[in-house]
C-alpha cells in the first residue's frame, strides 16, 4: 500500500514509478484504491454504480497500459452524500465490501497488487477504509509518501509509525526544496533511519507536478474563455499579478516561466507585456472588456484569455489553492513522475523490503 499523512503528497506519482519498474522487470501488477476519492458523477443524488473505478485508477491504468481486469474497483466513494449515509446508519466498518475485496485479492492472480490509500491517516475511518484499517485487514506492507518542510515534519511520521507498527516498511520524502536534498540525505535521513524508518527516497519539489492546467483554472474560477479555447491543456507553474508599472512588469515577467498572469481588465499595457513573456494564460478581473487588439494578439500567440467575476485578491486565492492540489491526470506529468521516482528513489531496496526482486 502507498499512503500519506496528508492529501496531495505524491502517492500517484510514486505508484506510477514503482509500477513501471515492476512491469519492466516482467512482473504482473494490478492497482486500485479501496476508497475512491476522485469519481465524476453527473448528479450526486444519483445512485452510485455497482463498480466504482476511481479516476486516478483509470488514469494510471491507461498510462501503464493495464487491462480492465488489472484495475481494482473501489468499495466506497468518499463524498458528502455517502458520508451522510454512513453517519446516519452509524456505520464504521467496511462491511461486506471489505470481505469482497479480500476475496478478490486472494483470487488466482499471481502478480503484485498495489493499493493507494486515502489522503491521510484518518481519512476513510467512517467507511472502515482508512490506511491503517485496510493495511491491518490485508496484512499489507505500507510505504508512506511524505511532504517535507522542515524537521517538524517528522512528527506526522512518528504518529504514522505508532499507528501502522511493523506494517510501515519505509517512507519517501517528497517536495523537498532542491537545494536542501543533499543536506537531508546527509543529516535527516540517518536520523530517520535511527528512529526505525527506512527512507527509500528523497524527491525534490517539482513545479511541473504542482502545476495546474488552464482548463482546471477555468473550472475553479468559473471563468469565461474569450479566446484559445483549444489551448486549455497548457500547464501553469507560477502565478504573477500585474499591478505594477509596465516597465517593472516586463522585467518581472522575463524572470518567470509558464505563468498565469492576473491583472485588471483596464490594464491593457500590462496585458500586452504579459503576452510577450512565458504566459500560459491571461486572467482579467474587474469591470470592462479587453480591447480587440489584445484579443487579436492573444490569438496570434495562442494564449488563452480568461475573464472572471471575482476581484483580483479572490482570484489569486483560488489559483494559489489550486497549485499542488490537483490530481496527476496529464501525460506530461506522468512522464516526469517516471523520471523523478527512477532518479531519486532506491526502488531495489524497497522491493527487497517486500520480498521481491526487480
Amino acid at each position: 500500500m502507498i499512503g500519506s499523512c496528508e492529501p496531495f503528497s505524491g502517492k500517484s506519482a510514486l505508484v506510477l514509478g514503482i509500477a513501471r519498474q515492476l512491469m519492466l522487470a516482467r512482473h504482473q501488477i494490478r492497482f486500485g484504491k479501496p476508497l475512491a476519492t476522485s469519481f465524476e458523477l453527473e448528479l450526486v443524488s444519483k445512485d452510485l454504480p455497482k463498480l466504482i473505478l476511481d479516476d486516478d485508477v483509470r488514469f494510471i491504468g491507461n498510462t501503464l497500459g493495464l487491462c480492465e481486469e488489472q484495475l481494482i474497483p473501489s468499495l466506497h466513494l468518499l463524498a458528502p452524500n455517502t458520508a451522510d449515509q454512513r453517519l446516519a446508519n452509524a456505520q464504521l466498518e467496511a462491511g461486506d465490501g471489505f470481505q469482497s475485496l479480500r476475496k478478490q485479492l486472494q483470487s488466482s492472480f499471481s502478480g503484485l497488487t498495489i493499493l493507494e490509500g486515502a489522503g491521510s491517516l484518518h481519512e476513510g475511518l467512517l467507511y472502515g477504509l482508512s490506511l491503517g484499517q485496510v493495511a491491518r485487514g490485508l496484512e499489507a506492507d505500507v510505504v508512506l509518501v511524505h511532504l517535507w518542510q522542515d524537521s517538524r515534519s517528522v512528527e506526522a511520521l512518528l504518529a504514522a509509525k505508532d499507528q501502522l507498527g511493523e506494517q510501515l516498511i519505509g517512507i519517501v520524502l517528497n517536495a523537498v526544496t532542491p537545494e536542501e536534498v543533499e543536506d537531508l540525505k546527509k543529516n535527516v535521513v540517518p536520523a530517520l533511519e535511527s528512529l526505525g524508518m527506512s527512507v527509500f527516497g528523497v524527491m525534490p519539489r517539482s513545479p511541473l507536478l504542482r502545476s495546474v492546467t488552464v482548463g482546471e483554472l477555468v473550472r475553479r474560477l468559473e471563468a469565461r474563455v474569450i479566446c484559445c479555447v483549444d489551448r486549455l491543456e497548457l500547464m501553469v507553474e507560477t502565478l504573477s499579478i500585474g499591478a505594477m508599472n509596465v516597465n517593472s512588469a516586463m522585467e518581472f515577467f522575463r524572470r518567470r516561466r509558464n505563468m498565469a498572469v492576473v491583472t485588471g481588465a483596464d490594464r491593457t499595457d500590462i496585458q500586452l507585456a504579459a503576452l510577450e513573456a512565458s504566459t500560459q494564460c491571461l486572467i482579467l478581473t474587474g469591470a470592462g472588456e479587453p480591447l480587440p487588439q489584445l484579443i487579436n494578439r492573444a490569438e496570434e500567440l495562442e494564449v488563452p484569455l480568461l475573464k472572471v467575476e471575482h476581484d483580483t485578491l479572490s482570484t489569486v486565492e483560488v489559483i494559489e489553492q489550486a497549485f499542488g492540489h490537483v490530481r496527476l491526470h496529464e501525460a506530461v506529468k506522468a512522464t516526469y513522475a517516471f523520471r523523478l521516482v527512477e532518479e531519486h528513489c532506491d526502488l531495489k531496496r524497497l522491493f527487497l523490503a517486500i520480498g521481491i526482486s526487480a
